[in-house]
C-alpha cells in the first residue's frame, strides 16, 4: 500500500530549477532512501514533502490525501513528522523538555488551560511527560532524560532529536542526515534504530550521505541528481546502474 505518493513536483528558486519533475512513493511499513551529490536537491525535497516550501508543480499526496500546500503544523499533525540536518534542539532544557515539545502536536488543554493552570492542562502535562519517558526509554536513552540537552554527546543529541519526532505520534517519518557528525559506532547505533522505528511500524523516509547505511536499511532508494530523478529501485539494483555510479559514486566513464 503507497503512504506517500510523489507526483511531477518541481521547485525553481530564480533562474535556479532546485526539483524538476520528480517522482516516487513510499509503501507503508518500508525504509526509502534518498541520495545523491551535494546539491542534488534532496533537502529541497524534504522541505517540500514537510510543508516548509510550497512546490511550483506537482502534488503530494500522503495517506491517499493532498498535502501540498498545507503549512508544517497541519501536515505534522496527520502523522509526518521530520528531524533536520542540522540539530536543532532547545538550549537551556532538558533531554525530556525536548522530547515532550514533539508531544505537543498532539496536545488539547491549548493555551490558555496552560496559562491558567487548569487541571486538564495539568494532566495532559503528566501524560505528555509519560509518553516521553517512554519513547526514550524506547531508543535507550531514558538515562538521560534530565540532563541539558545540549551538553550531551553530538550522537546523544541526535538519538534525542529522533526521539523528539516519535514523540509526535507519526505514521511517516522523514529522518534528513541523521547520521551526519556520526563516528562509525554511532553510526551503527542509528542504524539499528532507525530499524527498530521501522519495526514498531513507523515508514521511514531518509536523505543520507553514509552509503553503507543506506544500503544496509533501505527498502528502496531514490536518486537525484542535480535535481531529476535518475533511478529508482533496491539497493542491489541501484548499486549496478551506470547513471547512479557515474554521478553519484565517482565512477569514471569507460
Amino acid at each position: 500500500m503507497v503512504l506517500l505518493d510523489v507526483e511531477n513536483i518541481s521547485k525553481r528558486f530564480g533562474g535556479l530549477l532546485a526539483i524538476k519533475d520528480v517522482s516516487f512513493s513510499v509503501a507503508t511499513g518500508s525504509i526509502k532512501a534518498v541520495i545523491g551529490p551535494n546539491g542534488a536537491g534532496k533537502t529541497t525535497l524534504f522541505n517540500l514533502l514537510s510543508g516548509l516550501l510550497l512546490p511550483d508543480a506537482g502534488t503530494i499526496a500522503f495517506k491517499g490525501e493532498p498535502i501540498h500546500g498545507r503549512p508544517p503544523y497541519q501536515i505534522a499533525t496527520r502523522g509526518l513528522a521530520r528531524t533536520f540536518q542540522h540539530i536543532k534542539l532547545f538550549s537551556n532544557m532538558t533531554a525530556i523538555e525536548n522530547v515532550m515539545v514533539g508531544c505537543h502536536v498532539r496536545s488539547r488543554a491549548g493555551f490558555l488551560a496552560g496559562m491558567l493552570h487548569l487541571p486538564r492542562a495539568g494532566q495532559e502535562e503528566k501524560e505528555i511527560r509519560g509518553r516521553s519517558r517512554d519513547v526514550m526509554d524506547f531508543l535507550g536513552i531514558a538515562s538521560l532524560a534530565g540532563s541539558e540537552a545540549t551538553s550531551l554527546s553530538y550522537g546523544q543529541q541526535r538519538t534525542i532529536e529522533l526521539a523528539r519526532a516519535l514523540a509526535a505520534d507519526p505514521v511517516m517519518l522523514l529522518l534528513d542526515e541523521p547520521a551526519a557528525g556520526l563516528n562509525m559506532r554511532e553510526t551503527a547505533d542509528i542504524a539499528r534504530l532507525i530499524l527498530r522505528v521501522r519495526d514498531r511500524g513507523i515508514t521511514v523516509l531518509i536523505v543520507e550521505h553514509d552509503m553503507s547505511l543506506v544500503m544496509n536499511i533501505s527498502d528502496e532508494i531514490v536518486v537525484l541528481s542535480s535535481g531529476e530523478k535518475i533511478a529508482d529501485d533496491k539497493p542491489a539494483a541501484i548499486q549496478k546502474k551506470p547513471d547512479v555510479i557515474r554521478v553519484y559514486l565517482g565512477e569514471d566513464d569507460a
